[in-house]
């Protein structure tokens, strides 16, 4: 008669599924980065990977979600000193775009979704008050419904895949005992 141990065979399940969660739930950066912010409807972007090279920092590029490539995007050249190199776009409209920092040396110093909102609109009564209308957002999955964003931290997408493991091994517990026969 042969006796397993089904917590031996449920733990390696458990650690198989949880080493692609934990592998995916890592950083994945494409060099140093780089700081994009909004003030109204211009947007700026930051960075120190750029090493000029033959007189140039290198090229920055806005996209729009209909542009896949950094060639079809509004490109602005780096200007700045080896402490750091900057990039500015003017009469932005609304909306979500994408911000590509290409060094002299061809290597992507980051990559950063950017939301530009509608300045608001101010009213007779009141005197409006300048306020940044966008938010920088170092995402690169935005997740919501809506309009919402919503930004997933490293805990919560472990712990997520924690549970959905344990649902699937459950599950595949409960199938696999009910296709045995019940023995007296």
């Amino acid at each position: 008669m042969r006796i397993s141990s089904p917590f031996l065979r449920s733990g390696l399940t458990v650690a198989a599924a949880a080493l692609p969660v934990a592998l995916a739930a890592g950083p994945a950066s494409a060099g140093p980065g780089i700081s994009v912010s909004t003030t109204g409807s211009t947007v700026s972007v930051t960075t120190t990977a750029c090493a000029q090279l033959n007189g140039s920092w290198g090229t920055a590029s806005l996209l729009t979600g209909s542009q896949g490539d950094f060639a079809q995007g509004r490109q602005v050249a780096l200007s700045g000193t080896s402490s750091g190199q900057s990039a500015t776009w003017a009469g932005i409209s609304p909306g979500t775009y994408t911000v590509i920092v290409m060094c002299s040396n061809n290597t992507t110093a980051g990559t950063q979704t950017v939301i530009v909102s509608a300045a608001p609109t101010p009213s007779p009564s009141r005197t409006a008050t300048p306020t940044p209308s966008a938010s920088a957002s170092p995402r690169g999955v935005l997740g919501g419904l809506g309009g919402t964003v919503q930004d997933y931290g490293t805990a919560t997408l472990v712990t997520g895949g924690a549970l959905a493991g344990t649902g699937v091994i459950a599950a595949a517990w409960f199938l696999r005992r009910r296709s045995k026969p019940y023995r007296f």
